[in-house]
């Protein structure tokens, strides 16, 4: 899987957790997705400067500074069409996998 690839399929994951959950942490989404803390951040980052995701802060009970994040209009136009690619790769590669179990079956 090529690095695009991977990214949009990591940003859709991320824009999916910030959508069900906006007080979700780094820690938290780096946990859940297998990846590293910085590379989360990286990507959080990659998804404030394209518009996608805003970020605001709030007080915990704790006093302890937290953020807030929220999907703009145009992030949940993104989450959408990064869907639709996502489940069309699926699909193309279910096919090509039905496919070369075909060919394995005709030349049994």
């Amino acid at each position: 899987m090529n690095k695009e690839i991977k990214n949009s399929e990591l940003e859709l994951e991320i824009l999916r957790n910030i959508e069900e959950n906006p007080k979700t942490t780094q820690r938290q989404l780096a946990k859940e997705l297998g990846l590293s803390l910085g590379k989360t951040n990286y990507l959080i980052h990659a998804l404030l400067v394209k518009g996608l995701v805003i970020v605001n802060n709030f007080r915990k009970s704790d006093n302890k500074l937290g953020y807030l994040y929220t999907l703009t209009p145009e992030g949940i136009d993104e989450r959408a069409k990064l869907t639709i690619l996502f489940l069309k790769r699926k699909s193309e590669e279910y096919n090509k996998l039905k496919k070369e179990m075909e060919n394995m079956e005709i030349n049994e």
